[in-house]
């Protein structure tokens, strides 16, 4: 077994995300022993963005790319080749400015090619054969009856843009997360703790360890 555990943080030991992601992994190595973890940073090693010199390697045949075009379908190939080995991809999405970081969207626009992540005739997804687990933070409140309900873009972007690969995000969210740090969102301290430990709660059952299981 393998698992592809990516951060997208830019907030480092201030990440909740991070710590989340952190705890995930340790209880799916309890859980298999002999697995194998793989690691990519967003946060720390952004990805570059499609740009007019590499990012129209996805619509040019192979045998016309320029430099710039093969070093950029290379890339993809790789990161593809990441997710191909994984049996679980899991993946800390925090909330910036009421989107995905755009590490994350760079992520997913990289995989998002032709013949490696989907079929290009049958259009069909050759990536949706594992698990996938998303950890999604987000500073404030954003659910049903809240002034900002519906501000949340990225959770709600990540199914369709991943859409085409066949992968299916299984999502666990924490809130209030900056609660404890700003002195106007004091009060909402106790709704985010429930929410952490409502969501650690989550992560604690998705791998339970054999001697937990008979």
């Amino acid at each position: 077994m393998h698992l592809l555990h990516i951060d997208s943080s830019i907030r480092g030991d201030w990440s909740v995300s991070r710590k989340l992601t952190a705890r995930a992994v340790a209880n799916w190595r309890a859980a298999h022993p002999d697995g194998t973890v793989g690691y990519r940073d967003l946060g720390r090693d952004p990805l570059p963005h499609l740009d007019a010199d590499g990012g129209l390697a996805r619509m040019t045949p192979p045998e016309q790319h320029s430099p710039a075009q093969r070093e950029s379908w290379e890339l993809s190939e790789r990161l593809v080749d990441e997710v191909k080995q994984a049996d679980v991809v899991l993946l800390g999405l925090p909330l910036y400015n009421f989107g995905a970081p755009s590490s994350v969207k760079s992520w997913v626009d990289h995989l998002i090619v032709p013949g490696l992540a989907y079929d290009p005739t049958t259009q069909q997804g050759l990536l949706g054969d594992r698990e996938f687990v998303v950890l999604a933070t987000r500073g404030g409140g954003y659910g049903e009856g809240t002034p900002r309900n519906g501000w949340d873009h990225a959770e709600p972007w990540l199914p369709h843009g991943l859409s085409m690969t066949g992968m299916q995000p299984r999502f666990i969210s924490a809130e209030l997360t900056l609660a404890p740090s700003v002195p106007a969102m004091a009060e909402l301290i106790p709704l985010h703790e429930a929410s952490l430990a409502a969501a650690e709660k989550e992560i604690d059952n998705l791998w339970l360890p054999a001697s937990a299981q008979r």
